[in-house]
């Protein structure tokens, strides 16, 4: 007996239909350089492949969904579907990532400022403010706040902006001194101003609280401020239709809201898997789409091996405690944006391929292969639901499930 029911007219998906699907991304989990990924300085780099060889990787649920067939995990059976996919669009980043693995394609990357920002962008920002902003270089989050932390509180609120090998425009704030509401709308503020040739991919506020030497970033308080996508992406194509989004994690900031019917921001990896554990249990929408983003956050970004490895054994734990909570007729897919590889010098993120892990109860074992698009995974799930996303591939007529 099959799990999935008859889909809507159509679909090209052989009248199959999943009635929930769990879209789960390991942010910045990558699994080896994307066959371009020299152009983008990063030769060599394979954020899985190098934590597990350096560090150990105990991940037992992972593997048995197939993450054994793409590491060497050891030998063992496989009760998913597996794969890779590589990135078609022009970019390494956490919007253009997730905008592909939605179905869409950006031609042009977003405009980066490695030597910070130019007084075209700073001086309206700083009118808004009504304060100069500190720093304006490409730096770390936790280190930028302990070098600029306290003058920012001496000067009673200076902003602190700060980019990346991303495309960010990021602002802290103590929460003492500048409310987050301030915060928030100047960070809005910023978005506007960051318009044409400036148009970054993401504004960030990133709140922080503490003494100085003992500052700590409010992760659950964060809000980026998106580009809105292109249209006629998964989100937006599956609530047009009238079927249900569940945002879990900073997915409805990277969508800018369009398309998100409900949402619950995150403040960390643990959170995110107690909102997707309540989800299987009660939520109603077609799409539960969640970011884990503390791989990148606190550990790419930081080249800390021993904790990324740490935080995917975690997530594996959250990851085997969610099956059983999973029903019939429902998918679970694993995969990434981007990667993010913690033992090289670099501590930006790198062009990877990202893996691709699909599950669900009945499923039978097969390899999806070397996906040529992120795309083809948003294919796959609007396919599923008898729709289309302007981009990608579905491959729903691999995935057979029995009873």
């Amino acid at each position: 007996m099959s799990f999935l029911a008859s889909s809507a007219s159509g679909s090209r998906g052989a009248g199959r239909r999943f009635r929930r699907v769990f879209l789960v991304v390991f942010d910045s989990a990558g699994i080896g350089g994307a066959p371009d990924a020299a152009a983008f300085g990063d030769a060599g780099s394979d954020t899985l492949g190098h934590v597990h060889a350096q560090v150990g990787l105990r991940v037992p649920a992972l593997a048995r969904l197939g993450l054994r067939r793409l590491l060497p995990l050891g030998e063992g059976d496989v009760e998913g579907a597996w794969g890779r996919m590589c990135e078609r669009s022009a970019g390494k980043d956490t919007t253009t990532g997730h905008w592909e693995i939605a179905g869409g394609w950006l031609e042009r990357p977003f405009p980066v400022f490695p030597e910070g920002f130019p007084p075209e962008v700073i001086e309206p920002f700083e009118r808004v403010t009504g304060l100069p902003v500190l720093c304006n270089r490409p730096a770390s989050g936790t280190e930028v706040i302990e070098r600029y932390g306290a003058e920012h509180l001496a000067s009673g609120g200076r902003p602190i902006v700060y980019t990346s090998a991303d495309s960010v425009f990021q602002v802290a704030a103590h929460v003492e001194v500048v409310p987050l509401e301030r915060l928030y709308r100047w960070c809005e503020a910023a978005r506007e101003i960051l318009r044409g040739p400036y148009e970054v991919g993401r504004v960030i506020a990133r709140p922080f609280a503490g003494e100085p030497g003992r500052f700590r970033r409010l992760q659950e308080y964060r809000r980026d401020y998106s580009v809105a996508p292109p249209p006629g992406l998964l989100p937006e194509v599956l609530c047009e239709a009238g079927l249900g989004v569940y945002a879990i994690g900073k997915i409805e900031d990277i969508f800018a809201g369009r398309g998100i019917t409900r949402a619950v921001h995150t403040g960390s990896n643990a959170e995110g898997l107690a909102r997707l554990h309540e989800a299987a249990a009660e939520a109603n929408e077609a799409l539960v789409f969640a970011n884990l983003v503390d791989f990148d956050a606190l550990y790419g970004h930081r080249n800390d091996p021993k904790g990324y490895a740490r935080a995917l054994e975690e997530a594996d734990a959250g990851i085997a405690a969610l099956l059983p909570r999973l029903a019939a007729g429902d998918l679970l897919v694993i995969t990434a944006d981007h990667g993010n590889d913690p033992t090289t010098p670099s501590t930006d993120h790198s062009r990877e391929m990202v893996p691709l892990l699909v599950w669900a109860r009945g499923i039978e074992p097969v390899d999806v292969g070397t996906r040529p698009s992120f795309a083809d995974l948003g294919q796959t799930i609007a396919d599923n639901f008898g729709l289309r996303v302007p981009h990608g591939r579905s491959f729903l007529e691999l995935l057979r499930v029995h009873g």
